[in-house]
């Protein structure tokens, strides 16, 4: 796979401050269902022997690691933004002997060649971007699948019902803000895809959830 570049923008830590990083896992467990929803996004993925696989928007490697443990002759490969979360993605994978790539970049602007993976997938992610980032980084998710690929995005979604509504506004849209987490909250990610030239793409799946509805978006690559 092409090595990343160091990217040289600002960014937003996970949990919107340096010092929270290493709360990071527990946080998430806790807060969210996260095996719950990063289980089905496996699920959804369908990985197969040998694919090339990107955990875009990686965090600390959780995700990464189950997607091994799902499919371990899968080439999986993961990506952020954040040094300091690499180094703990790192140590996690090393800790389990798990042989995961992971890459310091941007996700509107890929470190990878045209067609260079099968799937990708991302979890609690989307939600940090600007909408013009989340058009940008959903145009660079077509470009790096290999013809036919497949997307399955796990992420703050519309509410079932008022009472989701009012969590999601006092919990991810208070901590993250509402300018990048509008667009979710009003069922608005499976347009971004359908926009950026994904074909059948679908809400497969909606958890309730502490911060709110987290949906699961799948989507293909056009064969050709």
């Amino acid at each position: 796979m092409t090595s990343a570049k160091t990217p040289t923008r600002d960014f937003k830590p996970a949990l919107r401050f340096d010092f929270l990083t290493g709360l990071f896992d527990p946080v998430v467990a806790v807060s969210t269902r996260e095996r719950t929803f990063k289980r089905l996004a496996i699920e959804r993925a369908r990985l197969q022997p040998g694919e090339r696989v990107l955990d875009l928007g990686c965090g600390t490697g959780t995700l990464a690691l189950m997607a091994h443990a799902a499919q371990p002759s899968a080439e999986i490969a993961g990506l952020d933004a954040d040094p300091a979360i690499l180094v703990r993605a790192r140590a996690k994978t090393a800790d389990a002997g798990a042989p995961i790539a992971f890459h310091e970049g941007f996700s509107n602007q890929l470190p990878f060649g045209d067609g260079e993976f099968d799937a990708v997938v991302s979890t609690l992610f989307f939600h940090h971007l600007s909408d013009a980032d989340k058009r940008a980084t959903a145009a660079e998710a077509l470009r790096v699948l290999a013809p036919a690929g497949r997307v399955v995005v796990a992420d703050l979604g519309r509410p079932q019902d008022p009472a989701m509504r009012v969590v999601a506004a006092a919990t991810v849209q208070l901590l993250d803000g509402r300018p990048t987490t509008s667009l979710n909250v009003a069922g608005g990610l499976p347009g971004v895809f359908s926009g950026a030239g994904f074909e059948r793409v679908a809400v497969t799946d909606r958890l309730r959830t502490p911060i709110g509805t987290i949906e699961l978006l799948t989507a293909h690559r056009p064969p050709r």
